[in-house]
């Protein structure tokens, strides 16, 4: 019978930094709150919790990275919302955010989540930060929670 590795879903014991993005802040404090919320919910708390705030999404990824390097964080959790204009502006900066939480997480060992919704309205942006679809930012928080679990139980 092969071994299998689970993540748990609890938060005690563990610190946390949230990148999240001021443009579209009426999404990203859902988003915010999404996540505390989760980590308190799962036996974490919000005193563990490091909120740093980054213009735009574009600059979460750098912000990610000097969080991670510090070693002061079981794990990163990186919020934004992109919502699709009338240009393709949207397209570039959805894919370099996307590969920068990417290479960050592959580099430093860290769970870096990706809570950045990329919408086309603001409406499907509502939805996804505490409407009908749910929050991406207590999602983002879940998976950071079950990674660091199961890093650990890799590792050991």
């Amino acid at each position: 019978m092969p071994t299998e590795l689970h993540g748990q879903l609890t938060a005690a014991d563990a610190s946390f930094a949230v990148v999240v993005s001021r443009f579209n802040d009426l999404i990203t404090k859902r988003l915010l709150e999404g996540a505390i919320d989760t980590v308190v919910r799962h036996g974490g708390s919000a005193d563990k919790v490091t909120v740093v705030w980054v213009p735009g999404s574009f600059e979460i990824p750098l912000a990610a990275s000097t969080l991670a390097k510090t070693g002061k964080y079981s794990a990163v959790i990186c919020l934004g919302a992109v919502i699709q204009g009338s240009t393709s502006h949207h397209e570039y900066i959805n894919s370099q955010v996307a590969a920068g939480i990417m290479s960050i997480t592959r580099e430093t060992g860290i769970p870096v989540t990706f809570g950045v919704i990329t919408c086309e309205s603001m409406d499907q942006a509502l939805d996804r930060a505490g409407g009908k679809v749910g929050n991406k930012g207590h999602e983002a928080t879940l998976a950071a929670i079950e990674m660091i679990s199961l890093l650990k139980k890799i590792k050991s």
